[in-house]
């Protein structure tokens, strides 16, 4: 049955650092073998400690952000602290899990650094959630862990985490044909959410190749 919500487009990539987390993804937006965005929102920042990235289906996965941003508000506003990135994987995973028999068709990573340290979760549609270091998502994901796998290495900074995460993406973006155009990259460290410019990036990718 999981092959059914198989998912035909884009690349998503978190990875845990010794200091945080970094969080990217490609910008295309699909529809079989129509291109119908090319700066398509996939990273999106939920509380200034807290992320996700979607693939699949668009509205479901927005519907899911959507949920996840309002409940992490309330949280710190009834608890007087953040929420704990394992309630917002464990949420999401309820919200997917509730669905099941006409599932939500995204599949979703949230990362974050809370008290406890940077982490990562991995959701697929039915709401199974499990804890990774390096993970990737999407059709492109083959070709990134291709990257990851050889270069990615438990407790880096991310200063060193950043150009592998950078290749990765770069690489599925130009052997996946449903991931492409451009990509955004986000850290979540003590500092909180920024998300990498246009700048920093082309930075990266020069000197990457050089």
């Amino acid at each position: 049955m999981a092959e059914r919500y198989a998912f035909k487009g884009t690349t998503t990539i978190g990875v845990v650092c010794k200091d945080g987390v970094v969080l990217a993804s490609d910008t295309r937006v699909t529809m079989g073998t129509l291109v119908v965005h090319k700066r398509g929102k996939k990273v999106y920042k939920i509380d200034d400690h807290l992320a996700m990235t979607i693939s699949g289906s668009v509205a479901d996965a927005q519907r899911a952000v959507e949920i996840l941003k309002i409940n992490a508000r309330l949280f710190r506003l009834e608890h007087k602290r953040p929420m704990p990135v394992v309630s917002a994987g464990r949420l999401i995973a309820n919200l997917l899990f509730s669905s099941r028999l006409a599932p939500l068709l995204t599949q979703i990573l949230i990362g974050g650094i809370d008290d406890s340290g940077p982490h990562v979760f991995s959701l697929d549609p039915f709401g199974s959630l499990t804890e990774e270091k390096c993970v990737a998502t999407g059709s492109g994901s083959p070709v990134a862990y291709g990257v990851l796998e050889d270069r990615y290495r438990e407790d880096m900074p991310i200063e060193e985490a950043l150009p592998i995460v950078v290749q990765s993406i770069n690489s599925a973006m130009k052997r996946d044909t449903a991931s492409g155009d451009s990509f955004d990259v986000a850290v979540i460290d003590e500092n909180g959410y920024r998300e990498l410019s246009e700048e920093e990036k082309r930075s990266i990718l020069e000197n990457f190749q050089n």
